[in-house]
């Protein structure tokens, strides 16, 4: 069953208009959710607005929104008010710049959507669209309501349909000057440079989603089926990787080529890959004129 559209309005290039349908790319299912409970009655608790300064409970229907104007004031905005408020971008997309996706920084993208035709009237006029973004390689920037919020989105060619992405405002997004200004800038030793370049190379490999596994909610899952069959599971506590006494950085790219050069010729692992992790050790820093040969 197709989920529900989360969006449903037109997609305009020049004066070729479609209607067309958004509906999420990810899913939101979760292998192991939990309720809120009351630990006495075993009852399920539900969540109630209170008024903050009577703390009396607030009946369904009485909660109202409203605009901080100063000091204890707000201005009561009523959902009609909300509804009324319409721009271009809440019923189309219009489609006015075209850029590289890849000229786009990761950091500035968001949440991803498929777009789809809105009825078969408008497949052609879709079909065109997508082609055209294809066959250039390109992809439009926009603007969306989504959730009474207008956001900025990139749309591109998408197998039979299109992909949008919301993007973050720069307003929204830390630069990374002000986290990395503390990294100092001196050039590491030339040759370690070359040994861990090399590591990248006998590891390189394809991307492959079905590779990833959510180890943790295995585990929990694992945990909710022995207290189902009445059994105490068993409480390990996990201790985080800590770095090797390895105070040599070069010994230890040595160690990890040595180690990867005796890996071959095994054969390999025949179960999933759970969710890849960085071993830890070897990552202590080498002292300044320590160069081992």
């Amino acid at each position: 069953m197709a989920p529900r559209p989360a969006w449903k309005g037109y997609l305009k290039l020049s004066l070729v208009t479609c209607a067309v349908e958004l509906s999420s790319a990810i899913t939101q299912g979760e292998k192991v959710s939990f309720r809120i409970l009351n630990r006495e009655t075993g009852n399920r608790v539900k969540r109630q607005y209170v008024d903050a300064d009577t703390s009396k409970p607030i009946k369904e229907g009485e909660e109202v929104r409203g605009y901080e104007t100063g000091e204890d004031g707000f201005l009561l905005i009523e959902d009609d008010d909300i509804e009324a408020v319409q721009i271009e971008s809440s019923h189309t997309l219009a489609i006015d710049t075209f850029v590289n996706k890849s000229s786009i920084d990761p950091i500035y993208l968001d949440t991803p959507y498929y777009l789809t035709p809105g009825d078969k009237v408008s497949e052609e006029a879709f079909a065109v669209i997508r082609e055209a973004l294809e066959k250039r390689k390109m992809a439009g920037l926009s603007s969306i309501v989504l959730y009474r919020r207008e956001r900025p989105a990139v749309i591109e060619a998408f197998g039979k349909g299109m992909l949008l992405t919301t993007l973050r405002y720069d307003m929204t997004v830390r630069q990374p000057d002000s986290i990395f200004e503390d990294i100092p800038d001196d050039k590491p030793d030339a040759d370690m440079v070359e040994m861990a370049t090399s590591y990248i190379d006998k590891k390189m490999g394809k991307f492959d989603p079905k590779d990833f596994e959510d180890e943790y909610a295995n585990a929990l899952l694992k945990l909710v089926k022995a207290r189902k069959s009445g059994h105490k599971p068993r409480i390990v506590k996990a201790e985080p990787d800590k770095p090797s006494n390895v105070v040599n950085l070069f010994d230890a790219l040595k160690k990890s080529l040595a180690g990867e050069d005796d890996d071959k010729g095994k054969p390999a692992s025949s179960g999933r890959r759970a969710s890849p992790k960085a071993s830890s050790k070897g990552t202590a820093s080498r002292s300044r004129g320590d160069k081992a040969r």
